[in-house]
């Protein structure tokens, strides 16, 4: 993230908006509670409460840093309307695995939103790289270490 655009969807906006809040407003002052608390336990150069909480502090701050570059670089993206005839960033799409006969749905975002759990593929990943601009009934091949994988577009919404 060295200055370059972070594609977002409106939803992976807020929530970078909502997380970074949360830490902001909540977050920051429970560790600060913390870390007051285990001050007044005393010398702390063996309290591992005070180290723990300077830690947590640590970590929530570079989050912050994180998220704000992330903000600061965001680009929304508008989902075109193209009446869904080719994939794009923002499509929803429903693949079958030819080799296996399953099918999947994911939905192609910018790489800061990628989620696989969620269903949420990076634009960058393979299988998003191979799909992008392709139509329904389209096949496409994804290389992986394993060998290829092939992929039929079933839908796109």
């Amino acid at each position: 993230m060295s200055g370059e655009e972070i594609i977002l969807t409106r939803d992976g906006l807020e929530k970078i908006e909502k997380e970074l809040h949360f830490l902001k407003t909540v977050k920051r002052k429970e560790i600060a509670a913390r870390i007051k608390q285990a001050i007044s336990y005393g010398d702390i150069t063996d309290n591992s409460e005070y180290e723990d909480a300077k830690n947590e502090q640590a970590f929530v701050e570079g989050r912050i840093a994180t998220l704000e570059k992330m903000l600061r670089y965001a680009r929304i993206l508008e989902k075109t309307d193209n009446g869904n005839s080719f994939v794009t960033l923002g499509s929803t799409v429903c693949l079958k695995d030819l080799e296996l006969d399953q099918e999947f749905t994911y939905t192609v975002v910018g790489t800061a939103e990628a989620n696989p759990c969620a269903s949420k593929i990076s634009n960058e990943s393979p299988v998003g790289r191979a799909i992008l601009g392709l139509s329904v009934g389209d096949e496409a091949e994804v290389k992986v270490p394993a060998g290829s994988l092939k992929y039929r577009i079933i839908a796109i919404t």
